[in-house]
This record gives structure tokens, C-alpha cells and sequence, in this order.
């Protein structure tokens, strides 16, 4: 079983794989995403969402940095930090920052994550 600091590095390992079937499984069915451009809710939008990031940047690499649990108990966790992302944009190289907050549930004696917050 991961725990929450675990459950958060293999979400930064599978999304910088770009491979969704290795993203969906860390998510709760019932979650909400909030990313700049809009809230997704459930796993087919949050499925989405995170198809046409992976679409839209290529060769995306994205960092969790400054990683701080704000609220942590057996069924529980929060955290903040800041993330990173460099990637290629209609061809140019760019790269990005911002905040983010997660809420993890344990369920099934398995962490997942059930909200995302990333603004930039």
C-alpha cells in the first residue's frame, strides 16, 4: 500500500510518463479537478482534461517541488506545493509554474487522490 507521500510521487512518475492508463488508476471515480482553464468532475472529464494537456504539451516535464501536508490522518490527507512544468508549445519550448492542493482519501486501504487544485 502507498502511502500519501508515496501515492504522490508515482501521480508525478505517472503523469510525466504521458500515459493515461497509469494517471486514472490514482484517482477517486467520484473526483473534482480544478486547473485553470476549468473544473472537471468525475473521471471521464478529469480523463479529458488530462488527455489534452498530455496532447497539447509534448515532452512535458512536471515537478511537484516544496511538498507540505497541511492536514494528514488514516483516512485523510492534504497537501500544498508548487509545481513545475517545461514542455514544447506549437513547436517552441516553454515552461510554467504554479500552486497546487491536493485532497487524498484512503479507501480500500489504497490512497487516491479525490481533489486537485492547480492555479498558475
Amino acid at each position: 500500500m502507498l502511502t500519501p507521500l508515496a501515492l504522490m510521487a508515482a501521480y508525478e512518475q505517472a503523469t510525466n510518463s504521458h500515459d493515461i492508463s497509469r494517471v486514472m488508476p490514482l484517482i477517486a471515480p467520484e473526483a473534482t479537478y480544478w486547473f485553470t482553464d476549468g473544473s472537471y468532475v468525475g473521471l471521464d472529464a478529469i480523463r479529458s482534461a488530462i488527455e489534452s494537456t498530455f496532447a497539447t504539451i509534448q515532452n512535458e516535464v512536471y515537478e511537484i517541488r516544496d511538498l507540505e501536508w497541511i492536514a494528514l490522518s488514516d483516512e485523510t490527507a492534504v497537501c500544498r506545493y508548487r509545481f513545475v512544468w517545461q514542455g514544447t508549445l506549437d513547436g517552441l519550448p516553454r515552461h510554467g509554474a504554479g500552486l497546487g492542493t491536493n485532497v487524498l482519501v484512503k479507501r480500500a486501504d489504497e490512497w487516491l487522490v479525490l481533489h486537485e487544485h492547480l492555479s498558475a
